[in-house]
């Protein structure tokens, strides 16, 4: 009886262009010995498909790839069952990114072969090796990146402009200089002056356009790049670098004194402001979002060194006197925001769901609708225009869709009609999905959702550490940091039960697990 015929698919990525041009390059060589591989397991059923995947001049830290995006697409529509590569690395250099891969392999039933490594991706320990692999390339990354940013400060600290454009006034000679640039040298003096006398941007952006004092490619000079001039030290002569100063060697353009007036006046107004009602329009779910109680959770922050960190904060802990206090009191904007777009972009491309509210369009106008949908970059009034109401509970986040509004929003865009929606023709679609949500040790609600990883990098970052150090010191090569204080307990981790490891490698441990209790379980199997 013949073998089933196993469809392969080789992938191949050089992150820079140098050499590409030559008849025999580095993805050549790569397809070579992968295309050998192949030929290798034909008496497995092993059969190279026509179609090439190449990639010359991508990184492996991005999945924004040409020649990738279309081996993802053929996977999703059941054309390859293995892909090919001569290393992981090939494939990803992101832990992150290499779980969403594994994602759309496993769902379609597709595998992936390194040539190299022999791995196994259909095992949990095959992931468990695989995972500890990129934990290395990706760390090798960071590193390679700190060394990059090291030269960058250290040509700061010399009053250098390394890399990068040069301000708006100045340009930049062969030894990475800044010399003034007439005519926006000037342009600089006449916009610190004009805004003293002003005070206000937005007119100072006008009274500009109006003078004729353009940016270098000859546009009106924007609101951003304006507060961005008005605050840069680099006119008084100073170069920046991490929020620390050092002194250029370039000639100052500003006098200190004006440049202190201008902060001071921008200061008042920043202060000003922040009091004003559209100071919370960064707030995404504004009005939106209720806890378990029903309480209307509104936007909070705090501000950490050099950050700040948004927040969803329920009523009954500003108010606890007039409200119930449930279980979700706090969360995180930014995850919650995230969870709802999600959302709402699954929804617009659940085509079981949206086919239901299509009975009165023909079959080609619902093609165009759900195509619009599809391709669709939601933003923010279009989402909290869709959304009426969310509500979260311990095990469920609870959304309520003007799916009325949704349907005739896309058919406008479809046909380009005017429609203006009134609340009259509000129509609740409610959808529920099904989630844990717990507390962190930071005392604030996090997200879980079911089925889907849950990476904490510091977790598996100390694992990396604890192999790497023990691999060191097996090589007589542990270096002097690692035999004592934090990392010297670090080491320990190696103990750890397999199937810890395992989970925290794949994303699916205890969301409030953390390093020092990891350590502490360590300890017992020393």
């Amino acid at each position: 009886m013949d073998k089933k015929k196993i469809r392969c698919a080789i992938y191949t990525r050089k992150s820079c262009e140098e050499g590409l041009e030559q008849d025999f390059n580095s993805l050549d060589a790569q397809r070579e010995a992968c295309e050998s591989f192949i030929k290798s397991q034909k008496h497995e059923g092993w059969s190279l498909i026509e179609k090439q995947y190449n990639d010359g001049g991508f990184s492996g830290g991005t999945m924004e790839r040409p020649a990738f995006k279309e081996l993802l697409n053929d996977i999703e529509n059941d054309k390859i069952d293995i892909v090919v590569v001569y290393k992981v690395d090939r494939l990803t250099r992101s832990l992150m990114d290499f779980s969403k891969i594994i994602d759309v392999f496993d769902k379609h039933n597709a595998s992936f072969v390194s040539i190299t490594q022999q791995f196994n991706t259909t095992t949990s320990m095959g992931r468990l090796t695989l995972n500890i692999l990129l934990s290395f390339a990706q760390f090798e990354r960071e590193v390679t990146g700190e060394r990059i940013r090291d030269k960058f400060e250290a040509s700061r600290k010399k009053g250098l402009w390394l890399s990068g454009t040069s301000p708006y006034g100045y340009t930049k000679d062969a030894h990475h200089m800044l010399i003034p640039e007439e005519p926006y040298a000037k342009n600089v003096q006449f916009i610190f002056e004009s805004y003293l006398k002003i005070k206000n941007v937005l007119k100072l952006k006008q009274y500009l356009a109006e003078q004729n004092i353009l940016t270098r490619k000859g546009k009106n000079i924007s609101k951003s790049s304006l507060y961005h001039i008005l605050s840069n030290k680099v006119y008084l002569g100073k170069i920046i670098h991490k929020d620390k100063e050092y002194d250029g060697i370039h000639k100052p353009l500003i006098a200190k004194e004006l440049f202190d007036s201008v902060q001071n006046i921008l200061e008042i107004n920043a202060v000003e402001r922040k009091h004003q009602t559209n100071a919370k329009s960064g707030s995404l779910l504004a009005g939106l979002l209720y806890d378990d109680k029903g309480n209307k959770m509104s936007p909070s922050y705090s501000k950490g060194k050099n950050k700040h960190y948004r927040y969803y904060v329920s009523q009954s802990i500003k108010n606890p006197v007039d409200y119930e206090r449930g279980e979700i009191t706090k969360l995180s904007a930014g995850e919650i925001e995230n969870f709802v777009q999600a959302d709402l972009k699954s929804l617009l491309n659940n085509t079981q769901i949206i086919h239901q509210h299509l009975e009165n369009y023909s079959v080609k106008q619902q093609k165009l609708i759900l195509k619009n949908m599809q391709i669709y970059d939601i933003d923010k009034v279009f989402l909290r225009t869709a959304i009426k109401r969310i509500d979260l509970r311990i095990d469920c986040i609870s959304i309520n869709y003007d799916i009325a509004y949704i349907i005739k929003y896309f058919a406008t865009r479809a046909f380009n009609t005017e429609y203006k929606h009134t609340d009259a023709e509000v129509e609740i679609f409610t959808k529920d999905i099904n989630v844990k949500i717990s507390l962190t040790p930071q005392r604030q609600n996090k997200i879980i959702i079911p089925g889907k990883a849950n990476y904490d990098m510091k977790l598996i970052q100390a694992i990396v550490k604890s192999f790497w150090y023990n691999k060191l010191g097996a090589e007589r090569k542990l270096p002097l940091e690692a035999r004592n204080g934090n990392n010297k307990r670090l080491r320990k981790l190696r103990f750890l039960p397999p199937d810890i490891i395992e989970s925290i490698m794949n994303g699916t441990q205890d969301p409030e697990l953390n390093i020092k209790q990891l350590i502490t379980m360590a300890e017992k199997y020393c």
